[in-house]
C-alpha cells in the first residue's frame, strides 16, 4: 500500500460520516429489540453479548496488571475468562465487575462515536477488538463465534456502502445497549431460585464483603443508565 492510499485510508477511518435518517435509527432500534426480546432468538443472539461480557473481563484483567490465560465461549452462551494474579484487591474486583457491565458500556461508547459521526471508526475499532480477543480464545466454539462476528464487521466495512454501514453500526450499538440490560435480570432470577452460586455478583460479594444483591443492583444501574444515555445520543436528543 503506497503512502497516498494509506493516507486516504486513515482519513476514512478517523473522518466523520453523515448522520443517517431518523427513520433508519428507529428501525435499527426495533430490529435490535426484536433480536433481544424473544427467548428463542435470544438464545442465539446472546452469544454476541457473551463475547462482550468475557472480553470485558479479559480487557480489564490486562489493564489491571493481571495475566490473562485464556477465554472460553460455550454453545449455551456461557463463558469463562481465566486470569492469574493476586486473588484479592482492586484488580480482581474490577475484573469481576467488568463482565456484566461491558456490553452496556461498549454500547454507550459506540453511541458516543456514532453521535459524533464516526461510523467507520466504530466498525474498524470493533474489528480490532475482536481480532485481539481471538488470540486469547481457547476452545473451538469460541473461535467460531468470534471469527463469524469479526467477519461480519470486515465484510460490512469493505463491501458495502455508507447506508448499509450506518444501519449495521447503529444496529450493533442498539443491540449492545438493549442486550446489556437482560443478563442482569436473568442473573437476578437465577439467584432468586438458588442458582448461579458462583456468579460475578457472588464473587464480588466475597471480594468486597458487600452483599451480592448490591452488586446486582450496580449491574442494573449501569445497563439502564447506559441504555438511557446511549439511546438519547443515537436519537439525537
Amino acid at each position: 500500500m503506497d503512502s497516498t492510499h494509506a493516507t486516504d485510508l486513515w482519513d476514512r477511518v478517523v473522518g466523520t460520516q453523515p448522520d443517517p435518517s431518523t427513520w433508519l435509527v428507529v428501525l435499527t432500534a426495533v430490529v435490535a429489540l426484536a433480536a433481544v426480546a424473544p427467548y428463542g432468538l435470544w438464545r442465539v443472539t446472546r452469544n454476541a453479548i457473551t463475547i462482550a461480557h468475557e472480553g470485558g473481563h479479559g480487557l480489564v484483567a490486562l489493564l489491571s496488571g493481571r495475566r490473562l490465560d485464556g477465554i472460553r465461549l460455550h454453545s449455551d452462551t456461557s463463558g469463562l475468562t481465566v486470569s492469574r494474579g493476586k486473588p484479592t484487591g482492586l484488580g480482581m474486583i474490577l475484573t469481576a465487575a467488568a463482565g456484566y457491565t461491558a456490553p452496556s458500556l461498549l454500547g454507550l461508547l459506540g453511541a458516543w462515536l456514532l453521535a459524533a459521526g464516526h461510523i467507520t471508526a466504530l466498525l474498524w475499532g470493533a474489528t480490532g477488538l475482536l481480532a485481539a480477543m481471538l488470540v486469547m480464545i481457547r476452545n473451538a466454539y469460541g473461535v467460531l463465534t468470534v471469527v463469524l462476528a469479526g467477519a461480519a464487521f470486515v465484510l460490512v466495512s469493505w463491501l458495502t456502502g455508507p447506508a448499509v454501514q450506518a444501519a449495521f453500526a447503529y444496529g450493533v450499538v442498539w443491540f449492545l445497549l438493549l442486550g446489556g440490560v437482560r443478563p442482569a435480570f436473568e442473573l437476578q432470577r437465577k439467584r432468586r431460585h438458588g442458582g448461579a452460586p458462583d456468579s460475578d455478583a457472588d464473587q464480588l460479594g466475597r471480594l468486597t464483603n458487600v452483599p451480592p444483591v448490591i452488586w446486582l443492583g450496580f449491574f442494573h444501574v449501569v445497563s439502564l443508565c447506559s441504555l438511557t444515555g446511549g439511546g438519547r445520543w443515537l436519537l439525537g436528543l
